[in-house]
């Protein structure tokens, strides 16, 4: 008998911060620092909360997009990312507020897996129906571009 998952849960985590820059995070059983870089107060022990938000979308194509290309029987291989993002840094700098400060994403997926370029084309439109850090970036304005494409 499979068992069923639930379509929605409750997440839960809790951190605590020693400085203005640096905390840890905890979920499960695991932690994660953020931190911001020595030329802005940090201690550079970790990645800064934006970079955080960025990474999350690379860890949700990835993941996302490989549940899609199994779904579709497509075998991707492994897959590499370089990403490119456009940031308004007027609202971190208490400047002004900017209301959507991340203006755009670029996303390269390159695949090594035997997928043609037309298969990629079919898992990259079916990721961006599911890929849930994706749909945060677009429906906060966010232009996102995510191009897949072979080794």
């Amino acid at each position: 008998m499979a068992i069923r998952q639930k379509s929605v849960i409750q997440v839960k985590m809790s951190g605590s911060a020693d400085s203005h820059s640096h905390c840890v995070v905890a979920t499960r059983d695991l932690t994660l620092t953020i931190d911001e870089p020595v030329e802005r107060g940090g201690t550079n022990l970790g990645f800064s909360p934006t970079e955080t938000a960025f990474a999350a979308l690379v860890g949700c194509t990835n993941t996302i997009g490989h549940k899609c290309a199994a779904k579709l029987g497509i075998d991707i291989g492994n897959l590499s990312f370089d990403m490119t993002i456009d940031f308004d840094r007027r609202g971190v700098l208490l400047m002004e507020e900017v209301e959507v400060p991340f203006k755009a994403i670029r996303l390269q997926v390159t695949s090594d897996g035997p997928a043609t370029q037309s298969q990629l084309v079919e898992v990259a439109a079916e990721t961006e129906k599911y890929c849930a850090v994706s749909k945060l970036y677009k429906n906060a304005g966010t232009d996102v571009e995510v191009h897949w494409g072979l080794k």
